[in-house]
């Protein structure tokens, strides 16, 4: 009976003698993991700087089921991200952001706080990724550290982990699109409301993602409903300054005015024909889906309508699929009719009036070459 006491006892002492010594490690860390990816950067950009797809990636290193919840706001400066597990909560949320080039964050999770760089380099035909994060581990965290090869090491293989997460699932989802002319459709009257931004070339994407969550945020705020799907309509092009205009556009059911002075205005499209290309997968491939639909035209001897615009409709974004390669882009190319074609979108008839909406906060996609 003593020697169970005793054993008992030398137990004891060894669990408090462990407690002590993890409790005075220094739980300082400073790490940094990077990885190689064969895809422009600017892709890679706007994939990671959407929060809401994060939750395909992001690996806690966590034994319990995690719940990711997302705010209305997931893109760019102010955009953020939380979730909770068995074992405690966490989130992250970005504090600053350079249009395809960095991301910086700060990171809570329980009783521990920590600061985040991503930044992207330009590199050999792809792109240098690299994460950069620096905080103090908690008392739980130490434990767990202890057993798992030291702090470095076990917090670093979340970070690892999720920059090969990034690799394999950017690199598989931008290698599958298509591209499907379909022909002639019939654009009829429909009244929108849009705002309007300029920007890079390069830049263009990363601009119009957050503009469309803004735009959403204006219709749920109206107690408006879209009638269709969100679209793009491309003003004009400065080859010089190398921008291009646009305008992030919700269709109405009802013709609605808005108060002065406003960050938005209303349109309307009158009927048109266009010739309707339909992109399956990341918007780097418009490019492509633009010199497809145009040799379409010239092969059909079919005639552009220069004074009309180009028109992307969002028919599947990430707003309804995380995944790239089943997001689904209409572009619209003006064209004098030659067919009989079928209308595309319907007319809306009365008006009301909203108040003003705020801009979209700045934020930091991928090319588009053309209009």
């Amino acid at each position: 009976m003593k020697i169970v006491k005793y054993i008992f006892f030398l137990a004891v002492l060894a669990l408090i003698g462990i407690t002590v010594f993890i409790a005075t490690q220094n739980g300082n860390y400073r790490l940094q993991k990077t990885t190689f990816i064969k895809v422009p950067k600017e892709i890679v950009f706007n994939y990671i700087n959407d929060y809401r797809t994060w939750d395909q990636w992001f690996d806690l290193n966590s034994n319990s089921k995690i719940n990711f919840v997302f705010p209305e706001n997931t893109i760019g400066q102010g955009g953020s991200l939380s979730w909770n597990t068995a074992n405690g909560y966490g989130s992250i949320e970005t504090i600053f952001v350079k249009e395809n080039d960095s991301i910086s964050q700060k990171i809570e999770e329980s009783n521990t706080r920590a600061t985040s760089a991503i930044t992207l380099k330009d590199s050999l035909g792809g792109t240098k990724l690299t994460w950069t994060v620096e905080g103090v581990a908690d008392f739980y965290t130490k434990i767990e550290a202890a057993f798992s090869g030291g702090i470095n090491s076990y917090i670093g293989s979340i970070y690892e982990n999720s920059l090969n997460n990034i690799k394999a699932i950017v690199t598989k989802e931008i290698r599958n699109y298509s591209v499907t002319v379909i022909g002639e459709v019939k654009m009829d009257s429909i009244y929108f409301v849009k705002q309007t931004a300029t920007a890079k070339v390069k830049d263009v994407h990363s601009k119009i993602t957050p503009m469309l969550q803004t735009m959403q945020k204006f219709f749920n705020n109206g107690n408006l409903v879209m009638n269709g799907k969100p679209f793009v309509i491309y003003e004009s092009r400065d080859v010089v300054a190398g921008t291009v205009t646009f305008s992030v556009c919700g269709p109405l059911k009802e013709q609605i005015f808005v108060s002065s002075p406003s960050d938005v205005s209303i349109g309307k499209l009158e009927p048109y024909t266009a010739l309707k290309t339909v992109l399956k997968g990341d918007y780097s491939h418009r490019n492509k889906a633009l010199k497809k639909a145009r040799s379409f035209i010239n092969q059909k001897k079919l005639i552009e309508n220069t004074n009309l615009k180009t028109i992307d409709v969002y028919d599947i974004s990430v707003a309804e699929d995380k995944s790239p390669s089943k997001w689904v882009t209409e572009i619209l190319i003006p064209v004098i009719p030659t067919v009989a074609t079928q209308p595309l979108l319907k007319p809306a008839p009365v008006a009301r009036t909203l108040p003003r909406i705020e801009p979209p906060s700045p934020v930091s996609n991928t090319s588009v070459d053309e209009n």
